[in-house]
C-alpha cells in the first residue's frame, strides 16, 4: 500500500511560493531523487495547468539536467485530475476524475505499489479532512507574501504533526517532512 503525501512549495508565512528563482541544481536534484518514490500525482485542474508544462518540455538551451531528468519523471507518472471543468487531457498516463471521492482515493492508496502525492491546498484540503494524507512534503522559500492562497486552505480542525526529515539548501529554501501524530502521542 502506498503513502499518500501532500506536497507544495511554500512561502516563510504558508502561502503557495513561486520557488524557481531558488531551483539551483541542489534543490532540483534532491526533488529527482524523491521522485522515484511516487508512481501517481493527483492534481486539481489549476495546478495540472501549471504542470503539464513538463510534457512539451525537451531539453531546452537555458534549461538544466536536472530540469531534463525531471520533465522525464513527471512524464512518467500516472497522473489524476480531479476537475469538473477539465474538458479533456494533454499529458500522457492522465485521467480525469469528476468528483472527490474519499473511497477511490482509499482504493488506490491499497492498490499502490508506490507512494502517491496531492498538489494543490483547495484539492489536499479534501484529503487533509477525509484522513487521506500519510505526510507532507512542504518546501519553504525563504521569502514573505503577507498574502496569497494559503497552503493549508479551509482546514478547521488543528494538525499535530512530527517532523521525519528535514533539509537545507544553500539557496535558502528549507525541506521538511512531516507525519501526522498518532493520537495519545
Amino acid at each position: 500500500m502506498g503513502k499518500l503525501t501532500y506536497g507544495m512549495m511554500m512561502s516563510i508565512d504558508g502561502f503557495l511560493a513561486d520557488a524557481s528563482s531558488y531551483f539551483d541544481a541542489e534543490v532540483l536534484g534532491f526533488i529527482n531523487d524523491e521522485m522515484p518514490r511516487y508512481g501517481t500525482e493527483i492534481y486539481g485542474r489549476r495546478m495540472y495547468d501549471e504542470m503539464v508544462y513538463w510534457e512539451t518540455y525537451h531539453g531546452q538551451k537555458d534549461g538544466s539536467k536536472q530540469a531534463d531528468e525531471f520533465a522525464r519523471l513527471w512524464k512518467g507518472f500516472d497522473k489524476l485530475v480531479i476537475s469538473t471543468t477539465l474538458e479533456q487531457v494533454s499529458s500522457g498516463n492522465t485521467q480525469i476524475l469528476r468528483a472527490f471521492r474519499p473511497e477511490d482515493i482509499r482504493q488506490l492508496k491499497a492498490a499502490s505499489t508506490k507512494d502517491i502525492s496531492v498538489a494543490g491546498p483547495t484539492l489536499a484540503a479534501h484529503f487533509i479532512k477525509a484522513g487521506l494524507v500519510d505526510e507532507f512534503a512542504l518546501y519553504t522559500v525563504p521569502v514573505v507574501l503577507g498574502t496569497g492562497n494559503p497552503v493549508f486552505r479551509d482546514i478547521e480542525q488543528r494538525l499535530d504533526l512530527d517532523l521525519i526529515e528535514e533539509r537545507r539548501f544553500a539557496s535558502g529554501m528549507n525541506f521538511q517532512r512531516y507525519a501526522p501524530r498518532k493520537k495519545g502521542k
